[in-house]
């Protein structure tokens, strides 16, 4: 891709990584999809479990729900974030949506995290006038309780035995984000 090709962030004052696109996601993206998601340290912050098959995520772009946005962060040639918005459908909570990410493991501290939540926040608020956007990180997950501090969510809730992670059971926080 030339850089005339990589579109600009929809928020004027975003800044990302040089080199760094973020587009939406494709069917054709399902095999780097699939590898990103197969990463150990990717996977652990996740609920995803282990050995997802292109196919499975091909699926799961072609049947995707109209009230979902789904990007990819691509640096290097290669898919090294994801991240997605999901608009709750409900007429009650249709000011509101919940949000779901990770970066590959290799890319970790390089600002690809806070683009893509950057980029899916602009989505949530300038484009769809979300008021609430709601996420779960497990309570050991440094970095990304960090990150999502950065954008303003803030901790509503501990869930104990959230989920089964490597043979464990673990804690998450409810977070969100309220927009005046």
């Amino acid at each position: 891709m030339q850089d005339f090709d990589i579109p600009p962030p929809l928020d004027p004052d975003a800044r990302w990584p040089d080199g760094l696109s973020i587009r939406a996601r494709t069917p054709a993206d399902a095999a780097a999809i699939a590898a990103l998601h197969n990463l150990p340290g990717y996977r652990y912050g996740t609920l995803r479990t282990p050995h997802h098959t292109p196919d499975e995520i091909r699926k799961g772009i072609e049947n995707q729900s109209s009230n979902s946005f789904s990007l990819v962060a691509e640096q290097d040639g290669r898919i090294v974030g994801d991240c997605g918005l999901t608009r709750f459908a409900n007429h009650r909570r249709a000011h509101a949506g919940s949000i779901g990410m990770g970066v590959h493991d290799a890319y970790h501290g390089r600002g690809i995290g806070s683009a893509l939540i950057g980029e899916i926040l602009a989505i949530a608020d300038r484009w769809l006038n979300l008021k609430r956007i709601e996420l779960t990180v497990y309570t050991d997950n440094e970095p990304a309780l960090a990150l999502y501090r950065k954008f303003g969510f803030e901790v509503e809730g501990h869930l104990k035995a959230f989920a089964f992670r490597d043979g464990h059971y673990v804690d998450a926080y409810s977070m969100a984000r309220l927009r005046t």
